[in-house]
C-alpha cells in the first residue's frame, strides 16, 4: 500500500504532539517544579538573612528588643505565608513566628530542643526539603541563615514554607504552559486544515489530472476559479492537455499519411513487377511500365528525403548557414531548372526585380528550397500558355519576394491548412502527382527559422501569390 505524503504529513503531526503532551507532563513539569523550588529558595534565603541581622542587632546595640522581634517574625511569616523559627546553635528552639508562648516560656527556662538537628545536615546548601525532623506533617522547603556575633555563630533563622504552596504555584505555571500549548497547538490545527483545503486537495486534483493525461485521456480538464499558483497551473496543464490531443491527432493524422502516401506507390510497383514476372505484361510492353515504376520510385525518394528534413528540422533545430547574397541571382538561377517543364505547359515568367543586385543575409541553401518549392507549385498548378510573375521589393529593411500565378487557386477553406504537412487540397490531388504535402510545410518551416513571415493570398480559379520576407543586407544601399 502507498504510504501518501499526507498522511506522513498527519501522522509526523500526531508523533510531535504526543512527544509534546510527554514532555509537559514528566520533564516539563519536573523541571518547572525545581525552578519554582529554587527561586522561592533564593526569596526565603534573603529574607532569612535580613532577619539574621536584624536579631544580631538585638545581642550588639539593643535596637530591636525579643518581643518586638517575635512579634516582627510573626508579621512577615504572615505575610509570605511560611513559619520562621529561630534556634540557638545547639538546636533549641527560641522563637517560633506561629506559637508565641515557646518564646514566653524560653524566658522561663523551658526549653524546645529539635532532636537531631545539625547544621551539617544541609551540606553546601542554604535549604532542604523534607519534614525537618519529624516537626511537619507535610515535606517543607527550609532555609536557613546563620546569626553571627562576633565571629561566632550564635544560632540560625529557619524559615519553613510548605511544599504544596510550591507545587501549586509550580502547577500553576504548568497550566499555563499546557494551555498556551494547546492555543499553539490549536492553531497549527487549522493551519493543518487549511493546508488541507487550499494545498492538498488542489494538489489531489493536479495529480489526479496528471496520471489521466499519462494514459492519454486528453479530454479531461481542471476546473480551477482561483487566480493563484494553482489556477495558473490548473490552466496550464489545460493547454497542455489540449495541445497534446491536438498533436496526437495530428500524429495519427501523420501516420496515416504517410502510410497512404507509401502504400499507393508500393502497390504500383509491386502489381506492374509481378505482372512482368509472370508474363502478363509482355517484353515488348515493358519500356512503358518500367517507366511507371521509375516514376513511382522518385515519388517514394522525394517523399523519403521531405519526411528526413522534417524530421532533422523537428528534433534539433534548424541550422542556418547565414551570408550575404543576390536574391535577385537566386531567383534567375532557380528559374532555369524548371526550363523542361515550362516547355511542355508553354509557361513563361515575368520578373520584377528590385536594382541589378539586391543583397539579403540569410541561408542560401534553404532559401533556394524555399523558392524552388514555391515556383515548384506555382508551374504545377499553372494552366497552360500562362504567366508566373516573380517579384522582390524593399520595404523598412525588409526584402519582399512574390511568386504569383494564374492557376487554379487555392479554396477559402483550405488556405490555412496548406503549411499542414502532408495535406492537399482536393483540386490539387488530380495535378500534383508527384506532390508529397510537404512542400509548404519545409518553406514554413524554413522561412521561421530566419525569423521571417510568409503569406498566401488566393482566390479559387483565379490565382495564388506567396509572398516571403528575407532581411536586407547592411551592405545594401539603395
Amino acid at each position: 500500500m502507498k504510504r501518501l505524503l499526507t498522511l506522513k504529513f498527519l501522522l509526523s503531526y500526531l508523533v510531535v504532539w504526543i512527544i509534546l503532551l510527554l514532555l509537559l507532563g514528566t520533564v516539563t513539569q519536573q523541571g518547572v517544579l525545581q525552578y519554582t523550588r529554587n527561586s522561592e529558595a533564593k526569596k526565603l534565603y534573603r529574607e532569612a538573612n535580613a532577619l539574621a541581622n536584624e536579631y544580631k542587632e538585638s545581642f550588639t546595640s539593643a535596637s530591636i528588643s525579643l518581643p518586638d522581634m517575635q512579634n516582627e517574625l510573626r508579621l512577615i511569616s504572615q505575610y509570605i505565608s511560611t513559619e520562621i523559627w529561630v534556634v540557638d546553635a545547639s538546636g533549641t528552639l527560641l522563637m517560633d513566628s506561629s506559637n508565641p508562648v515557646i518564646y514566653e516560656n524560653s524566658l522561663e527556662g523551658i526549653t524546645y530542643p529539635v532532636e537531631g538537628f545539625s547544621i551539617s545536615d544541609f551540606g553546601d546548601s542554604y535549604f532542604r526539603v523534607g519534614t525537618f525532623y519529624d516537626a511537619f506533617y507535610t515535606d517543607h522547603l527550609t532555609v536557613f541563615s546563620p546569626i553571627t556575633v562576633g565571629y561566632k555563630v550564635r544560632g540560625y533563622i529557619l524559615i519553613h514554607m510548605p511544599m504544596v504552596k510550591i507545587q501549586e504555584t509550580a502547577q500553576s505555571i504548568s497550566d499555563f504552559l499546557f494551555v498556551a500549548s494547546s492555543m499553539v497547538f490549536g492553531c497549527s490545527l487549522i493551519t493543518l486544515l487549511t493546508y488541507f483545503i487550499l494545498v492538498n486537495r488542489p494538489v489531489r486534483r493536479l495529480t489526479k489530472a496528471a496520471k489521466k493525461y499519462a494514459k492519454g485521456e486528453f479530454t479531461h480538464r481542471i476546473n480551477f476559479r482561483s487566480n493563484d499558483e494553482f489556477g495558473y497551473l490548473a490552466n496550464t496543464m489545460n493547454f497542455m492537455a489540449t495541445e497534446l490531443d491536438t498533436l496526437e491527432e495530428e500524429q495519427r493524422k501523420f501516420i496515416s499519411n504517410v502510410s497512404h502516401d507509401f502504400r499507393s506507390p508500393l502497390t504500383s510497383i509491386k502489381g506492374y513487377v509481378e505482372a512482368m514476372a509472370d508474363g502478363t505484361i509482355p517484353p515488348e510492353a515493358q519500356e512503358k511500365y518500367l517507366n511507371i515504376i521509375l516514376f513511382e520510385t522518385e515519388r517514394l525518394n522525394k517523399l523519403t528525403q521531405s519526411i528526413l528534413d522534417l524530421n532533422r528540422i523537428g528534433k534539433h533545430g534548424m541550422l542556418l548557414d547565414i551570408t550575404d547574397f543576390d536574391i535577385n541571382d537566386v531567383i534567375r538561377t532557380t528559374i532555369q531548372t524548371f526550363e523542361h517543364i515550362c516547355y511542355k505547359k508553354e509557361l513563361s515568367f515575368d520578373l520584377y526585380l528590385t536594382g541589378k543586385e539586391l543583397l539579403v543575409t540569410a541561408d542560401i541553401g534553404k532559401v533556394q528550397q524555399v523558392l524552388y518549392n514555391l515556383i515548384d507549385n506555382a508551374t504545377k498548378f499553372s494552366h497552360n500558355q500562362s504567366t508566373i510573375t516573380i517579384e522582390t521589393n524593399v520595404r523598412n529593411g525588409k526584402v519582399f519576394i512574390s511568386v504569383k500565378d494564374t492557376g487554379i487557386g487555392i479554396p477559402k477553406d483550405s488556405i490555412k491548412r496548406i503549411w499542414d504537412r502532408f495535406y492537399k487540397t482536393d483540386l490539387s490531388r488530380g495535378k500534383d502527382k508527384k506532390g508529397t504535402g510537404l512542400g509548404l510545410a519545409i518553406v514554413k518551416e524554413i522561412i521561421q527559422a530566419h525569423n521571417e513571415n510568409i503569406n498566401v493570398v488566393s482566390t479559387e480559379g483565379v490565382g495564388t501569390e506567396f509572398i516571403f520576407t528575407l532581411p536586407l543586407s547592411q551592405k545594401e544601399d539603395i
